[in-house]
């Protein structure tokens, strides 16, 4: 348990300071962009050669099939749910317009998400929607990602107790790290954009850390003492989840944005990961 916390609580580490950088500095739109697909290159090599062959080995080709479209549907359904959710608090789009740049310094779905909910606070009055609401649907849009991830950290790390803290783990966490940095940044950058102030920002990204921290742990200490079969299916499920944030959020986001470099980016990012996890 102390190993998961740990590991949580250095890859969620990464948002805060993303938030904190995304406070007072705002880059190109090509530097965000390659950051990103250097994080998406990161966790498509953790999942192909670390998330999914563990589930495989644990439960089977079939189970751990089923776990990854259950994963990623469970994400597709979420993620469209709080779409309507916030857009519900917010307005419909198109009478909350985004300012300029604003919707373009968020990652893909999240950005109409934040952007709707940043606005909507800034026009909260009384008979419209509610602070609570606000904060739980900026905080649900910019922890969806991540959520997956960390709990797949900690089904990851529960997998291999046996055998103690592995190069794949260390691998996983590498990735989990560099995918919450640049989402904390541009996330912030979009919060400033909206005027929203340095403290909301990070305060924001500080508590999307802790949230994603107790994710690690819960996904480490909720399914101690299953069997084999439940545990790779519950780490096939996380996987799902995170390959549906690939394709629909981080991977588009970093080719509009930093398109040719991206590429290299995500090809760098691959390498590296894979590197760690074959430990060489």
């Amino acid at each position: 348990m102390l190993s998961a916390a740990l590991f949580g609580v250095i890859g969620s580490s990464a948002l805060v300071l993303g938030g904190i950088l995304g406070s007072y500095w705002h880059p190109p739109r090509w530097v965000t962009g390659v950051f990103l697909a250097f994080a998406s290159g990161t966790l498509i090599s953790a999942l192909a050669f670390e998330l999914f062959p563990d589930a495989v080995e644990l439960a089977g080709v079939l189970p751990a099939a089923g776990g990854l479209f259950v994963g990623a549907t469970t994400f597709v359904v979420v993620n469209t749910w709080l779409d309507s959710r916030v857009a519900a608090g917010g307005g419909e789009p198109e009478e909350v317009p985004a300012p300029a740049g604003v919707a373009q310094s968020l990652a893909g779905a999240e950005a109409d998400q934040s952007e709707k909910v940043a606005q909507s606070a800034d026009r909260s009055r009384p008979g419209g929607p509610s602070g609570s609401v606000v904060g739980y649907a900026l905080l649900a849009a910019v922890t969806l990602d991540g959520v997956p991830e960390n709990t797949a950290l900690g089904v990851s790390l529960l997998a291999t107790a046996d055998t103690g803290i592995t190069a794949g783990s260390l691998a996983l966490l590498f990735a989990i790290f560099a995918s919450n940095f640049p989402e904390a940044l541009v996330g912030a950058i979009a919060m400033r954009d909206a005027d929203r102030s340095p403290r909301f920002a990070i305060g924001i990204w500080s508590a999307a850390a802790l949230l994603l921290t107790i994710a690690v742990v819960v996904g480490y200490g909720a399914l101690s003492g299953v069997d084999d079969s439940a545990l790779g299916f519950a780490l096939a499920f996380a996987g799902g989840a995170v390959l549906a944030s690939l394709a629909d959020t981080l991977m588009p986001e970093a080719f509009e944005r930093g398109r040719p470099a991206s590429a290299l980016a995500t090809a760098l990012g691959f390498v590296i990961s894979f590197v760690l996890a074959e430990g060489l």
